[in-house]
């Protein structure tokens, strides 16, 4: 029963965690966004349509007359005119070392105001007075251990600017994990834009008129060239950017809290089946002296709510553990929440022992159903439950029923032509083929564990075949017992074989269209200085260049698309080979544009059908169809290309994007490590580029793909500990349940190391029997998985053959070490006891 607990302990309190803290994080930024936001900022109008403005979009710009135009409209009580940009670079001149986030949360530069509702404080020096003079914030001075005096630099599209800390600022609520440097405003104007203007008007009213009224008015006088946000509107606008990733974190850990869950469904299942057959002789007597059938049922519910409530309640008091755990792991992560305000909101008690009675309680609901269809003679006559032969043979329809159905959902998943015809079937596949084979545990058992002991006596002797009998003589408790531990490994050998896959397609998709020997990225921007810095390098031969525009397309069709733009230098040809199904890929870089398959078969599109390129502000342009891309190459999927030449033409280039990525090659008969060496040394300048060669990227790839794998891995091991708590518990209540058999059987001459072995080899040859079930169906969904996901990229199957390999012999591990208590227990018996035991 404690093992149970232990079961809706973790379960709970992964999801009472969950909760929690995406709760406090939530409540957090609402915060900061409540506290900060202006009751009206002015702008000019961003392409959110287009997923926002891509990597080294030009800021737009207001005109620095707009301040005092609005500060004049009735209900103003101030106008503040902002400048903020998040694509500079902050630099440690000293350590040559670049400072500040380097992925996820932005470095965000602006002018210092003395705004109403500023998110810092200066805590340190004062606010920048000169050209020279920057603020930064504490956290980012902190980790970059820089101080008053120290100096700092500061990269972008118009130069590199060099400034000494002057200021420290320190966060009013809580740091999202940014960077932040504040100039002067004419600096900042001259730094960060490289004009006298601003990137936002924030208007704070007087309280006479209300934010849309503010709103109103400012649209009237400035015209339809602006848009303006109200305070809820900014707070909506911080509150979707924070929230896509808290609900990301959120629901995945909530799916592997339900992943746990089921897992713990069978060892409950588990557990109250082997008290009910403990008690059948118990329950005889109860129905013999006028015990209902209802009464016996409710009697094991009653017990399982108990459990449930205790569980629950642990749970919910585990879970504020692990969400405070969580807010620490984030601060590494620089994403600063208080973890002495946790947000427990009237959702995370309700949902807490919702789910923590609610999987009990069904879980118990079998065994009660069964301890009370006993009756009174057959307990009073046999120690057993009574044999259900109808009701296997029930259970073996279903489960091949439910298997073949999963199945076929799975080979129609298969033969789909498109991921998202396929998404459907796949998912109903998995979930068919798992229940099934749930279902169908008991009938898989009997054949798979003879086979996996056949060895066993040869090996070990009488406890060889001792436990060979012992893990089939109870099919159904063997089968639950394997589901839990089979549930988790499928899920792991599924998402390995889908990770396995994307690596291998994505290294092969750049052994097959990448020809350029090295790519130069930044976080940040690419700017022209440092263009030109890597075209100086020895060894080179040409370095393409890659800017993203938001664009809507208007095909033939009459309908529009939203989307980016991939505007590249006219020697792209030299660095990529374009995979065309029709058309010419030289037209892409003559006044043309490519599509893919996909695009050219939803809008009817062939080779010389124009396209005509909305780039906002009036500036529209009419390309011909140049290329259509094969599908299956994700550096082409769903990516759209023309030559800067061709934008340039409606375009003016100084309001072109920053480079994004660039490509180069190697002169032929150049050493290409040498080169990449040469290259690095020419851009060491700018710590926050990088640059790799192919085999680098190809590592880039791993890694990034490792990352959301070992995540799985990690998550599904709260499932997987849950699951070794069930064979725990199997082996511990059975070899109670045993008692006289094993009295019995050192009585006539079982050493106590027998004895052992016995019970540890059952353990090992269940634990083995659930993950041959657990792989074999992790292979079926993976396989089918990237299948489906072919025409995304992943035109390459790869097995993981060493990670089966490794989880098979894992397994066996796990068994022999969830066998080392019952098996002491055991060993530990006093054999007179045992005998007499009834």
């Amino acid at each position: 029963m404690i093992l149970s607990l232990i079961a809706v302990v973790l379960s709970v309190a992964f999801v009472s965690g969950t909760l929690v803290f995406a709760n406090t994080a939530t409540s957090t930024f609402d915060k900061l966004f409540a506290s900060t936001a202006s009751d009206l900022s002015v702008q000019r109008p961003t392409d959110e349509d287009a997923g926002g403005p891509p990597s080294g979009a030009k800021a737009r710009t207001v005109p620095v007359a707009t301040v005092s135009q609005l500060a004049g409209l009735p209900g103003v009580k101030s106008a503040l005119g902002q400048v903020l940009t998040q694509t500079s670079a902050l630099i440690d001149p000293v350590a040559n070392k670049e400072i500040g986030p380097t992925q996820g949360a932005p470095t965000i530069t602006a002018n210092w105001t003395d705004s109403p509702r500023n998110s810092v404080d200066i805590t340190s020096g004062h606010v920048p007075q000169g050209a020279g003079d920057l603020v930064l914030d504490a956290d980012t001075a902190k980790k970059a251990h820089l101080g008053l005096g120290s100096p700092i630099r500061i990269i972008n599209d118009t130069g590199s600017h060099d400034f000494t800390i002057t200021g420290i600022a320190t966060f009013r609520t809580t740091n999202p994990g940014a960077a932040l440097a504040f100039l002067d405003t004419a600096t900042a104007q001259s730094t960060l834009l490289g004009q006298s203007a601003y990137t936002s008007v924030e208007l704070f009213g007087d309280g006479s008129r209300t934010d849309e009224q503010l709103k109103s008015a400012a649209l009237a006088a400035l015209g339809n060239d602006f848009q303006a946000k109200t305070a809820a509107e900014q707070k909506a606008d911080g509150a979707k950017g924070v929230g896509s990733f808290l609900d990301f974190m959120k629901y995945v850990m909530l799916g592997f809290a339900g992943i746990s869950l089921l897992v713990g469904g069978f060892l409950i299942i588990n557990t109250f089946s082997m008290l009910v057959a403990q008690r059948t002789r118990e329950i005889g007597l109860l129905r013999a002296l006028g015990g209902s059938r209802k009464q016996v049922n409710r009697s094991v519910l009653i017990e399982a709510l108990i459990l449930g409530l205790l569980g629950s309640t642990l749970g919910l008091a585990a879970g504020l553990g692990l969400a405070v755990l969580l807010i620490q792991l984030m601060k590494l992560a620089g994403m600063n929440l208080d973890a002495s305000s946790l947000e427990i909101t009237w959702s995370v008690p309700v949902a807490s022992y919702l789910v923590g009675i609610l999987i009990t309680v069904l879980a118990a609901w079998i065994p009660a159903r069964r301890a009370s269809r006993i009756s009174p003679m057959a307990a009073l006559r046999d120690h057993g439950t009574p044999a259900e032969a109808s009701a296997n043979r029930i259970r073996s329809i279903v489960g091949l029923v439910l298997t073949g159905l999963g199945v076929v959902g799975l080979v129609v998943a298969g033969l789909a032509d498109k991921a998202a015809d396929g998404g459907l079937p796949l998912a109903a596949g998995v979930v068919l083929t798992l229940v099934g084979f749930v279902v169908l545990g008991p009938l898989l058992s009997t054949g798979v564990v003879r086979v996996l002991g056949a060895a066993l006596p040869a090996l070990f002797g009488p406890a060889g075949k001792l436990a060979q009998r012992n893990a089939m003589r109870n099919p159904r408790r063997t089968g639950a017992t394997a589901a839990a531990l089979m549930i988790g490994l499928a899920v792991v050998t599924g998402a390995s074989v889908v990770t396995n896959s994307m690596v291998t397609s994505v290294n092969a998709q750049i052994d097959r269209s990448v020809g350029a020997d090295y790519i130069v990225t930044a976080h940040g921007i690419l700017t022209p200085a440092m263009a030109d810095a890597a075209r100086g390098t020895s060894g080179l031969k040409a370095l393409v260049e890659e800017r993203a525009l938001p664009v809507t397309f208007t095909t033939p069709d009459g309908k529009h698309t939203e989307t980016q733009l991939l505007a590249v230098t006219p020697n792209f040809a030299e660095a990529f080979r374009m995979p065309v199904a029709s058309g010419q890929a030289e037209n892409v870089f003559t006044g043309g544009v490519s599509v893919d398959e996909n695009f050219a078969k939803d809008h009817n599109l062939k080779a010389g059908d124009p396209v005509t390129v909305d780039y906002g502000q009036g500036r529209t342009q009419s390309l011909p169809v140049a290329a259509v891309t094969q599908l299956g190459n994700s550096f082409f999927d769903k990516q759209f290309y023309t030559s800067v030449d061709t934008v340039t033409k409606v375009v003016p280039a100084a309001e072109l994007p920053s480079d994004q990525v660039m490509f180069g090659t190697a002169a032929a008969g150049a050493d290409k490590a040498q080169t990449l060496a040469a290259l690095q040394k020419s851009l060491e300048a700018y710590p926050q580029v990088k640059v790799q060669d192919q085999a680098g990227l190809k590592d880039l790839v791993q890694s990034q793909v490792n990352q959301l794998l070992y995540m799985v891995y990690g998550l599904l091991g709260l499932a997987i500990a849950v699951a070794v708590l069930g064979v725990i518990n199997t082996l511990a209540l059975s070899v109670v349940e045993r008692t006289r058999e094993i009295g019995l059987l050192r009585a006539i001459g079982l050493s106590r190391r027998q004895l052992r072995r016995m019970i540890r080899l059952e353990s090992v040859v269940i634990a083995v029997f659930g993950a041959l079930l657990g792989c074999g169906l992790g292979l079926g969904w993976g396989v089918t998985a990237r299948k489906v996901l072919a025409d995304q990229g992943l035109d390459v199957l790869t097995v993981p053959t060493g990670t089966i390999v490794f989880i098979l012999v894992a397994s066996a591990v796990i068994g022999l070490l969830a066998a080392l208590v019952p098996a002491f227990r055991a060993g530990r018996m006093n054999v007179l006891a045992a005998i007499a035991t009834d």
